[in-house]
């Protein structure tokens, strides 16, 4: 019988950083957690416990903390992007590099009418996320948003749904909307202005979340999609997941009052989950 190594990769998950660019009366930072995985000719290392080919996982965070100080701050892609170019130069048996990272973001406290040049504030649990697939003939890379919460108190509605013997839920209309957004696309090549894309798929999400008279949350997501996918030329695929949250309309009635759709219980227990792919065809 004979036994053959699969597919295969290892790395470093979980380094943090944060990185501090000092000028003159401005300082910016950016924090970053970041994962990266190889692919490549590791089966000696497996089969016979012949390290020579394995490039010590150690030595893989080291190399974030040294490219982050060769580096302004800058997109997350652009510093996914050195990484990927760093180890494939001087890792001959890296077939693929594989990298993950996710931004925290700040926002500087405001100082009067004015930002404060060098003092933050952590912008809530959202982060800014960028996945990278490279290779010595080819990069791909996909930019994303990742728990995103929104609430809307009007323009939902989901009616004339199937039901069984064991539905319970009535037709509902003007609902509270709460969801957690989840978000990435697929650039059509790695020379992209990668910020202003990002916010303006940020702005174009939520402008038509807020929006849009949706009929359930898939006519919602793809709403979404069609709208970041006819507004950047660039892009030709995104998926997004919605999180729906728990709101529902609190009974009143056993205290003598009524509750035209202003008082809601809120759990963080139970959550509907709805996602997909919306990508262009031609």
């Amino acid at each position: 019988m004979a036994i053959q190594l699969g597919e295969n990769r290892y790395g470093e998950s979980g380094v943090r950083l944060l990185r501090v660019v000092k000028q003159e009366g401005r300082h910016d930072i950016k924090e970053m957690t970041l994962d990266i995985r190889f692919e490549g000719d590791f089966e000696e290392a497996h089969a016979r416990g012949e390290n020579r080919s394995i490039l010590p996982a150690d030595t893989m965070k080291n190399t974030v903390y040294i490219l982050a100080r060769q580096y302004p701050v800058e997109a997350i892609e652009e510093f996914c992007l050195h990484m990927a170019d760093h180890f494939l130069t001087y890792n001959p048996q890296v077939t693929r590099v594989l990298v993950g990272a996710s931004e925290t973001l700040w926002t500087r406290v405001p100082l009067g009418a004015k930002p404060h040049p060098s003092t933050f504030v952590r912008a809530g649990e959202e982060k800014r996320t960028a996945t990278l697939d490279g290779t010595r003939e080819e990069t791909t890379i996909r930019s994303g948003i990742d728990n995103l919460v929104v609430l809307k108190t009007t323009n939902f509605a989901f009616e004339d749904f199937r039901r069984d013997p064991y539905t319970t839920l009535k037709d509902s209309r003007n609902l509270l909307l709460s969801a957690v957004i989840r978000a990435d696309w697929l650039y059509e090549s790695e020379d992209i202005e990668f910020g202003p894309i990002w916010h303006g798929v940020r702005k174009t999400l939520l402008e038509n979340f807020a929006e849009h008279d949706s009929r359930s949350l898939q006519n919602t997501l793809f709403a979404m999609g069609e709208a970041v996918l006819s507004t950047f030329d660039n892009i030709k695929e995104i998926h997004i997941s919605l999180m729906d949250k728990d709101c529902r309309l609190a009974d009143l009635e056993p205290f003598g009052m009524d509750n035209p759709a202003e008082v809601f219980l809120l759990s963080d227990e139970q959550h509907g989950l709805i996602e997909a792919k919306v990508r262009k065809t031609q």
